[in-house]
């Protein structure tokens, strides 16, 4: 069933106001018709009826066409108004448009067919209006909305340089604390590690077998207690950009066997048998080779404290571009896939517990990661559960200057951003270690 629609037609002539409702019912339009002579007589109607258009004449008795639209628009309604204007009022009607008007027709040109078209027309054209009004009120809402939301980031932005910058001060703080208190430890550790070796020579006189197991005891504790000391001041002095390389030409070869032959004890006290394979035509390197035996050092010892049996060992061979690379590797418990990610993490070690069977600072790897950078080069890892893991440093034959600043304001970066989410880590290690030593290990010689 179509739908009746309420028109009201405001015009003080009845001829034209029966002309209209004649037209419309002729057209077949379903309409209930309200009619007002005047202005007021229509402000009344529209107070009192919703209508879905009105037929509106310019020439009233008491006002105008404009000012009743201006009238009507500012009460709030909200309706289609078709004007009817006499001949020669065109111009007139475009200002009425103008003002509010939805559309006109000369009172001349009203027949069915024009007058349905028309008001057709008008009910669409409000329809689209309203439609646009609705969806420019939501994009007003929309930007609004945006606008706090803007506001509430910029605040939240501001208090995160705030953060930020405390952190940094902090961190800052930190570094410069845990190089001065590394510091100020290794000189009594020191102390503590020259009078136990002194005790251990035969020209200090004799001693009972259950008082050189406790002075060993002492001194490999010690120098447990130094090692860590020792990574706590070259992580803190890597955060701060205050480690420099002093490269010299070297013997690449034997460098990596001298220290194999240092930790060559070690592997030979859990029965492990240790390799080294060096594929070297030209020998000699330009870099660093305290750092560089620092680097093998470390990886050498973790190597064999995660193998329990079978092997360890190092390859060493040329790349093209006039690189080297070594490799450390280990039959040993390996890395889960899944724990990659973390291993050269500041302070992270994959048991983080206080019970955990293997100690360290979980410095170990990101100093080694950072040297390693500083030096132009980059370290990769394969490694699988039970069964083992695989090292590998590619490194320049010659390090430039310019490289060594380079990579070490880049890993500085990366130090201080993995550091201030383990700050409270390097006190707990420590505080291991040093109860460590005062508990005396049950098993000699242990790290």
């Amino acid at each position: 069933m179509e739908e009746t629609l309420k028109i009201l037609v405001v015009d003080d002539d009845e001829v034209d106001r029966m002309g209209v409702r004649r037209a419309l019912k002729a057209a077949g339009v379903n309409v209930e018709l309200f009619e007002a002579e005047d202005c007021n007589g229509a402000i009344a109607a529209l107070r009192n009826t919703s209508f879905d258009c009105v037929f509106l004449d310019y020439r009233l008795p008491d006002q105008d066409g404009l000012t009743l639209i201006n009238e009507i628009r500012s009460h709030g309604v909200k309706v289609p108004l078709v004007v009817l204007t006499g001949q020669g009022d065109e111009q007139i009607a475009v200002e009425l448009m103008k003002a509010g008007a939805t559309d006109y027709l000369s009172k001349s040109r009203v027949s069915p067919e024009t007058l349905a078209q028309v008001l057709r027309n008008a009910m669409r054209v409000y329809k689209a209006e309203v439609q646009v009004a609705l969806a420019n009120q939501r994009l007003r809402e929309s930007n609004e909305l945006l606008s706090r939301k803007n506001q509430e980031l910029e605040a939240q932005q501001q208090q995160i340089e705030l953060q930020n910058l405390k952190l940094k001060e902090a961190s800052q703080l930190k570094s410069q604390f845990l190089a001065t208190i590394s510091h100020e430890l290794r000189t009594p550790m020191n102390a503590i590690i020259g009078f136990s070796q002194l005790l251990l020579r035969p020209k200090c006189g004799d001693l009972t077998t259950q008082q050189r197991d406790m002075v060993e005891r002492i001194l490999n504790n010690s120098k447990h207690l130094l090692m860590l000391l020792n990574e706590v001041l070259d992580f803190s002095k890597l955060e701060a950009g205050r480690l420099n390389l002093k490269p010299e030409i070297f013997d690449l070869s034997q460098v990596v066997k001298t220290t194999v032959a240092e930790t060559t004890s070690l592997a030979e006290a859990k029965k492990l048998s240790v390799h080294v394979q060096a594929e070297l035509q030209n020998r000699m390197v330009f870099n660093d080779p305290l750092r560089l035996r620092q680097i093998l050092m470390n990886l050498l010892s973790n190597a064999i404290k995660f193998t329990e049996s079978g092997s360890i060992g190092v390859d060493v061979k040329e790349l093209a571009d006039n690189r080297i690379e070594i490799a450390v590797w280990d039959t040993g418990i390996g890395i889960a896939s899944s724990d990659l990610q973390y291993i050269f993490e500041a302070f992270r070690q994959l048991d983080q517990s206080i019970t955990r069977k293997y100690p360290g600072t979980g410095l170990g790897l990101p100093i080694v990661d950072a040297l390693v950078q500083m030096m132009g080069g980059k370290i990769s890892v394969e490694s699988e559960l039970g069964q083992g893991s695989v090292f590998r440093i590619e490194l320049p034959r010659h390090i430039s200057s310019k490289q060594q600043n380079q990579d070490r304001m880049s890993k500085l970066t990366h130090l201080s951003s993995t550091s201030k989410k383990h700050l409270a880590k390097q006190q707990d290690n420590l505080r291991f270690a040093q109860e460590g030593m005062q508990g005396l290990p049950r098993e000699r010689g242990d790290r």
